[in-house]
This record gives C-alpha cells, sequence and structure tokens, in this order.
C-alpha cells in the first residue's frame, strides 16, 4: 500500500514536471516565432511609410532601399507562387514554397490622379530567419539541456516522492508491527502536520481497542471464576432435594448463592463499562451510610455491633456506582467471614477508609469465594485510581482503602 502511494506520488510529480517542461518549451517556440513574425512585419511597415512618402514628393514608386524587400506596382507583378497563395483583396500575406522561399506579403494603398492604386511590397525573409537557423544549429544542445533538466526534475520528484511518503511508510510499518497487548507508540506522533495528527488518534484508538479487548478477556475469566462457584452449590442443592425436600440450611445456601451471583454479576459488568463511568465528586459518607441500611435490611446483623467514625462530610473522586459496589461487597464480605454476631468498625483517617471486622477464634474458617472476592474488589479501586489493601489475622480482618480526594 505505501509503494503504491508512493509510485502514484511520483508519477504524479514526474508528469507535472514533463507537462511543465512541454507547456515552456512550445510557449517560447511560439514567443520566438511570433517575435520573429513581427519584427519583419514592422521593417515592411517601415518601408511602406518611406515608399509612401517618396510617392507623394515625387509621384512614382522607387525601389525599396532594402536589398530583402522589393515593390512591386499591381497584383499582377507579383511572383506566381505568391499570387497562388495570397488573394489580391488580402492586405497582408505569408507564404512559404517547396523551392524554401519564405515571403511576407503587405499591400500598399496609394492615389493617383484622383484614383486609388494599390502596391505590394514583397520581403523575401528566408535569408534572416533566426528560429529555424537556430534550431538546426543548436538544436541539439538545447535538446540536450532540456533532458538533462527533466532527468533532474524527474529526480527531484523521486526525492519528494520518498521524503513526503516514508513518515506515512513507517506510520503503516510500526501500525503493521503491533503485537496484541503491546504499548502503542508511534515515532510520527509529536509532527505539528496531519501525519502527527493521524499517529495520536492511531495512538488512542488502538490503545481504546486493546483495553476493550482486556476488559473483555477480564470479564470472561471473572465469569469463569467467580460464577462457577455459586453454581456449584445450587446445582448440588437441587440434585439433592430429588432424595429429600428443601430444609431452611440448603434454602438459605440457595439464597446465598443467588445473592452471591447478583451482585458479582452487577461488579463485573460494572468493571466491563468501567472506560464508560467517568469519576465525579461524591459524598463518601453518604454512599458508606446506605451500604450499612441495606446490610440491615438484608442479613440479620444487630446494628449496636457496628462502630462508625466517620467526618460529617467526605467528598472524593469516584463513580458513585462504583463506589456502592466497592462499600456493599466489603461489608458483606465482612458479615461473611465474620459470621452474624462479628463487630464490625468503620473508620476515616489521614485519607484512609478502614473496614474491620472481628473473627471469632473458634468458628470455622470460611474461604468461599474470598480469594476471588479480593480480585473484584481490587479491581474497582483501580477503575476509579483508588489503592485498596487487604489484612487478615487470627482475631481480626481489615481492609485499608485510600479513595482519591476531591479537589
Amino acid at each position: 500500500m505505501a509503494k503504491s502511494i508512493r509510485q502514484r506520488l511520483f508519477a504524479a510529480l514526474a508528469g507535472f514536471t514533463i507537462l511543465l517542461c512541454l507547456c515552456y518549451t512550445g510557449l517560447a517556440l511560439v514567443i520566438a516565432y511570433v517575435t520573429e513574425d513581427m519584427l519583419v512585419q514592422r521593417l515592411l511597415e517601415r518601408e511602406a511609410a518611406a515608399v509612401g512618402m517618396r510617392w507623394q514628393q515625387h509621384g512614382k514608386l522607387t525601389p525599396s532601399g532594402s536589398d530583402l524587400i522589393t515593390v512591386y506596382g499591381s497584383y499582377l507583378d507579383l511572383p506566381q507562387a505568391v499570387r497562388a497563395q495570397v488573394p489580391p483583396s488580402a492586405p497582408r500575406g505569408e507564404v512559404f514554397t517547396e523551392t524554401g522561399q519564405h515571403y511576407h506579403v503587405l499591400a500598399l494603398d496609394l492615389v493617383a490622379a484622383g484614383k486609388p492604386q494599390r502596391s505590394y511590397l514583397l520581403a523575401d525573409v528566408a535569408p534572416v530567419l533566426v528560429v529555424s537557423r537556430l534550431a538546426r544549429e543548436v538544436g541539439g544542445v538545447v535538446a540536450g539541456v532540456a533532458l538533462t533538466l527533466i532527468a533532474l526534475a524527474l529526480l527531484l520528484a523521486y526525492w519528494l516522492a520518498r521524503r513526503l511518503v516514508l513518515p506515512l511508510q513507517r506510520l503503516a510499518q510500526e501500525a503493521r508491527q503491533l503485537a496484541p497487548g503491546s504499548a502503542v507508540h508511534f515515532s510520527e506522533r509529536d509532527r505539528p502536520d496531519e501525519i502527527g495528527f493521524l499517529a495520536r488518534r492511531l495512538e488512542t484508538t488502538f490503545a481504546e481497542l486493546q483495553a476493550v479487548l482486556q476488559r473483555e478477556q477480564a470479564f470472561t475469566r471473572d465469569v469463569s471464576h467467580e460464577l462457577r462457584t455459586p453454581l456449584t452449590l445450587m446445582h448440588n442443592t437441587l440434585a439433592l432435594a430429588n432424595a429429600q425436600p428443601l430444609g431452611g440450611q440448603e434454602q438459605a445456601q440457595l439464597r446465598q448463592s443467588t445473592d452471591e451471583m447478583r451482585a458479582t454479576i452487577d461488579v463485573l459488568f460494572a468493571l466491563a463499562r468501567a472506560e464508560q463511568l467517568p469519576g465525579v465528586a461524591v459524598e463518601l459518607r453518604g454512599c458508606i451510610e446506605q451500604c450499612l441500611l441495606r446490610l440491615l435490611d438484608e442479613h440479620p446483623w444487630d446494628a449496636s455491633l457496628l462502630t462508625l467514625d466517620l467526618p460529617e462530610r467526605l467528598d472524593v473522586v469516584a463513580n458513585p456506582q462504583l463506589v456502592m459496589l466497592l462499600i456493599n461487597n466489603c461489608l458483606a464480605n465482612a458479615l461473611f467471614h465474620g459470621g452474624p454476631d462479628c463487630r464490625i468498625s468503620i473508620a476515616f483517617a489521614q485519607g484512609c477508609l478502614s473496614i474491620d471486622n472481628t473473627v471469632s477464634p473458634g468458628q470455622p474458617r470460611r474461604i468461599h469465594g474470598f480469594a476471588h472476592g479480593q480480585n473484584l474488589l481490587l479491581r474497582l479501586a483501580q477503575a476509579m485510581c483508588w489503592d485498596i489493601v487487604f489484612h487478615p489475622g487470627a482475631t481480626r480482618y481489615r481492609v485499608a482503602i485510600v479513595p482519591a480526594p476531591a479537589p
């Protein structure tokens, strides 16, 4: 493709160069011939004025003082070759003969005894023609110089075509060598012209395309990891329902698996749309209070076990949907792993939001889906440019979140 562009550009420049040379050569020849004819015509007009003055003074035609111009008193006195090409009514004419003569004829109207009389001036200009003689004598030199100039012009056209197309060729080569997942950088991006604009737009487009592909791969991987465990539990529980009716524990497991799948799907779709969810100023305390109210509605947990230490107003930069998903999942994980009797403490100090929950020493450790849950929480925080760190312990579990502060 790039080579074809260079060839087309070279062909256009070369064609324009040759056309320009031919046009100027033709124009120079036309100017030379026209100048030569005008010079001969000017000589005839000067001689006609001199003959007319002598006619007025002496009343007769006198020979011309130039050896190139002959005065004829009537049309019939003109040579046969001239009369064959110039009619009597023509005021002037130019005659080419097969024998090499080149005539210019000028009619001269005089008055004799009150009657008009037409005489003729005939100039044989073959000996003084310059253009044809110049073409014969130095035509080879002129043609050689013209061919040399055309060759130089073609070399210049080739150099210009190569120089102008080279950035596009380099851009196409770099785009062709891009590998999936590699960093996108074009060497022509800093140019101030259209090629630089095209390189920057291609960088942006390739980067966005790679981000979309990465989100799609992450979404596919997360769906496979996060939904497999609750689907397996639901499948096993329903398989056992054929042998005996579902008890309260089995029904609770089904509800828990359904809730977990719904929350996971919400998180996965939010992460998949993270590029289309811009960050805005969000009041974090209000989001935490909404999540706590939802937690109390959905889980049998004593609110007296909650310790809340937050400022009156806490403004951060985030996406409201992602913030709600992050806080909801942190609180749900705290109840899931700490049990219904755990104490939850939420505090904000020195730019860090801490969510602590107690873990009973004698309680069997519940790790169902938690590693994958940590991964999702980490990706939610990264999508908002937040930091999140998990601190597990024997009796306490702490999640430290550093949000982006509002300006």
